[in-house]
């Protein structure tokens, strides 16, 4: 047996889906699904690596402002690229 997500998956969730795609899909339905675009065009994703110790005091001063790790960096990156 396969599992997604750790959720087995049984032969009448494969019918099901099988059933939906042989209905069709809605092509413009399709394309409104995922992130939103934070600008005019798709972002650009840019690996960082952090230490353990920076990572915490990231997220530490993440959690005092309620932001999540993104909104976070991003904050911190256009304070430093624009002061």
């Amino acid at each position: 047996m396969r599992e997604i997500n750790g959720q087995e998956v049984t032969e009448e969730q494969v019918d099901a889906w099988v059933a939906e795609a042989e209905a069709g899909y809605d092509i413009e339905e399709l394309r409104t699904r995922g992130r939103r675009t934070r600008g005019r065009t798709a972002a650009k994703v840019v690996p960082v690596r952090f230490t353990d110790e920076e990572l915490a005091a990231l997220m530490q001063r993440a959690d005092r402002e309620h932001l999540n790790r993104s909104e976070a960096i991003r904050r911190a990156v256009h304070d430093w690229a624009t002061t």
